[in-house]
């Protein structure tokens, strides 16, 4: 069997397309079906269930995949070992969570650029677990994602924290009674908040649930700036990151509710695979620019 056998195997599973693991290896379609073809015989296994689509990986694929994929991951490392000399280069594929593009990525992207100028950074927006998953399976090579602060990782990833964020729940002008509340009290209000995988959504859901409640959603919608208008014309209560609410158009227009048993806050992330070489570099910037904007954040909350 040989190296590029197994980089194309990797790629077709990753992708679960012949077409798409083709153009990533920048080859014709034919060139990685002959690869996949080859590394099968050589083990004397099929690897990939051709009746399905898309396409997937066999039940002795799958463990050939894992081993394959970490393999991978050891070659790349060792290629940029003896390139230390070399500038970055390539493309960078991170996974950012919502609310750290909105407060932290313009800046951060800018400082990288600066930094690093021939290295291209692709960026894509999703929830924590399911980019956590895509940096485990090697479809990003890392990502800043919102998690509890005593999250645990697989033993493939390793991660940072580059702080905290606090949260507010909010509400339309007036629509609540001055003074705290508890957060029984907010249930006759219902809530405005992101689908279902929003780690917002969970930390509520589980406070909620502790008390013996259960979530009442009056609407669900992506973007922040959306639920904040629909909160501030009365459709529910909403639960939204302090640096995002203080820059809000709609700010002068809701009360931050004040509640005595739920005090929300997560943790900033950044996730990566352990073996990366010199893109560790990269990510160094990243992380330094993304742990001063949410810093600055703060010290500008707290003024």
């Amino acid at each position: 069997m040989k190296l590029d056998e197994i980089e194309a195997f990797v790629a077709v599973v990753r992708s679960q397309s012949l077409s798409q693991a083709a153009e990533s290896l920048e080859l014709t379609q034919p060139a990685v079906t002959r690869r996949i073809q080859n590394f099968e015989e050589a083990l004397g296994v099929e690897l990939l269930d051709r009746n399905t689509k898309p396409l997937k990986a066999t039940p002795m694929g799958r463990a050939v995949y894992e081993q394959c994929r970490s393999i991978v991951r050891e070659v790349d490392a060792l290629r940029h070992l003896v390139t230390d000399d070399a500038p970055l280069a390539g493309v960078l594929r991170l996974g950012v969570a919502q609310t750290v593009a909105d407060v932290a990525m313009l800046h951060a992207l800018r400082e990288l650029k600066q930094a690093h100028p021939e290295l291209q950074a692709r960026v894509s927006t999703g929830w924590g677990t399911p980019l956590l998953q895509k940096v485990e399976d090697g479809e990003l090579d890392a990502a800043v994602a919102l998690l509890p602060a005593n999250r645990t990782f697989a033993d493939s990833l390793t991660g940072e924290s580059l702080g905290t964020v606090k949260l507010a729940v909010v509400a339309s002008k007036g629509r609540m009674s001055r003074g705290t509340h508890a957060l029984a009290d907010c249930q006759a209000q219902g809530w405005v908040l992101n689908p279902d995988g929003c780690g917002f959504r969970a930390g509520l859901q589980q406070a909620l649930a502790a008390q013996g409640h259960t979530l009442k959603l009056n609407l669900e919608t992506l973007g922040t700036e959306l639920q904040l208008g629909l909160v501030a014309d009365g459709v529910g209560l909403g639960l939204v990151p302090l640096p995002l609410l203080k820059a809000s158009a709609h700010a002068d227009k809701l009360d931050i509710v004040a509640l005595r048993d739920f005090k929300p806050e997560i943790a900033v992330w950044m996730v990566r695979a352990r073996s990366l070489g010199k893109v560790q570099a990269a990510l160094t910037v990243l992380s330094s620019s993304i742990e001063q904007r949410f810093k600055a954040a703060r010290l500008a909350r707290a003024a």
